[in-house]
């Protein structure tokens, strides 16, 4: 769930005295990180290419407040690159240009699946693909081989991993101070959703359906759906194999976590690989693909970030030009990083670039196998009030044991209905 922006100077700063080819580009992250690094190295191939000055502004915190303070003073960033989720909430405000496919040099090399996750309720285009990720599971190998299993095929060889973990003191230590998974089930910025929905899809569940002509129905106490987050409530409440305090944690906490050896089965995207290659040790850990579940599967959740054509813009054309780049081959190539850390294009969308060319490590191929069978969110007006909504109540089910998962999804089931009706989706 990370965002990059990139806005002409004058437009996100807010000073319009400011070089009319000067593109200004913000990037979701911590200033001196990795990944604001790989997108100085992108903005300055795109200047040698294009003759285009560029400034890298990297922030962490409170970037769509910050996108909406630009919003309400009328000065827009010329591009976003922000994750696909965002695509609705931003259509629905009348922020973003359409993108002509037919039009956008390179556009014909992009996935299929890509494009789809840059598609409005209204079926037009409404950004330029640019990364994309599916999901697996980083296990401690290395815990896996101590303890004698095989690498899980199902739901319940999963489980039993996971306990094996917790109670077969995998790391040696003669104490009992590790867990099966590791998890960010916390409601911050919805991540018990976001961390529940890779199974929820594997199990052949959803949030939501569509109905036909952009329109939408709640689907949350499908019993596919109520089986996958029932599994995940017996991890955290019966078997007890989920790392303490998971239901407070976001994915910063949840990474230091897995880094320090606390849990052994982590959930995740592949952006933190190469970061675990380092902190954990590359023979220390393997990448499974996520088991499909008892009831459907095999699919996990799809995300990835967009090149989005701001609208108000008075740079169309440098606007398509940097949508061009990023998504040309070497932009993509640019983007991967290769096998380092910092990668701002975790999956090539452009389906020229060969990833097994550009990466040596071969784990980076089952989050690509992953990818055939991804789900990205619906187009929706605005998808993050129902990925919260649904936060709260899966977070609620893992934090209290008591409760009863199929009366609390019921009870999701119409409040993401009301939500659906709010947004005229339904």
């Amino acid at each position: 769930m990370t965002t990059l922006a990139v806005g002409l100077t004058g437009c996100g700063s807010g000073d319009t005295s400011g070089s009319d080819n000067t593109l200004e580009i913000w990037i979701r992250q911590a200033p001196d990180s990795d990944s604001a690094k790989t997108a100085k190295k992108l903005a300055d191939a795109f200047t040698k290419a294009s003759g285009v000055q560029t400034k890298v502004v990297a922030l962490f915190d409170d970037f769509e407040t910050k996108l909406n303070q630009q919003a309400a003073q009328k000065q827009l960033p010329d591009i976003v690159i922000n994750d696909t989720a965002q695509l609705g909430n931003m259509q629905s405000q009348g922020w973003l240009q359409e993108i002509d496919k037919a039009s956008l040099t390179g556009g014909d090399s992009l996935a299929e699946t890509a494009w789809k996750a840059a598609t409005g309720s209204d079926g037009k285009y409404y950004a330029a693909p640019f990364s994309a990720q599916s999901f697996a599971l980083i296990v401690r190998k290395d815990w896996r081989e101590k303890v004698r299993m095989e690498p899980p095929a199902t739901w319940e060889d999963l489980a039993k991993l996971a306990v094996a973990f917790t109670e077969q003191d995998p790391d040696g230590n003669g104490q009992k101070d590790t867990a099966g998974f590791v998890a960010p089930a916390g409601t911050k910025r919805g991540y018990a959703s976001w961390y529940a929905s890779s199974l929820i899809y594997a199990n052949g569940g959803d949030f939501i359906k569509s109905v036909g002509g952009g329109k939408y129905a709640a689907a949350v106490n499908d019993p596919k759906t109520v089986e996958a987050v029932q599994y995940l409530q017996d991890q955290f409440c019966k078997t007890k194999t989920v790392n303490p305090g998971a239901v407070s944690n976001d994915t910063t906490v949840t990474h230091e976590v897995f880094e320090k050896g606390q849990g052994g089965i982590y959930l995740v995207g592949p952006y933190v690989l190469a970061r675990f290659v380092n902190s954990v040790g590359t023979d220390k850990i393997e990448v499974l693909p996520v088991p499909k579940g008892p009831s459907g599967g095999p699919g996990t959740l799809g995300e990835g970030e967009n090149v989005y054509l701001m609208a108000g813009s008075q740079h169309k054309d440098v606007q398509k030009k940097f949508a061009e780049f990023a998504i040309s081959p070497e932009g993509q190539r640019i983007g991967m990083n290769k096998d380092a850390n910092g990668a701002i294009v975790r999956l090539p969308v452009n389906t020229t670039v060969d990833m097994s060319a550009e990466r040596a490590d071969p784990r980076w191929k089952v989050f690509q196998e992953s990818y055939a069978n991804a789900v990205y969110a619906p187009p929706v007006p605005n998808w993050a009030p129902i990925r919260q909504t649904s936060a709260d109540t899966i977070n609620a089910v893992w934090a209290n044991c008591s409760a009863d998962v199929k009366t609390a999804m019921d009870e999701l089931n119409t409040k993401l209905t009301q939500e659906l009706q709010s947004q005229k989706a339904s």
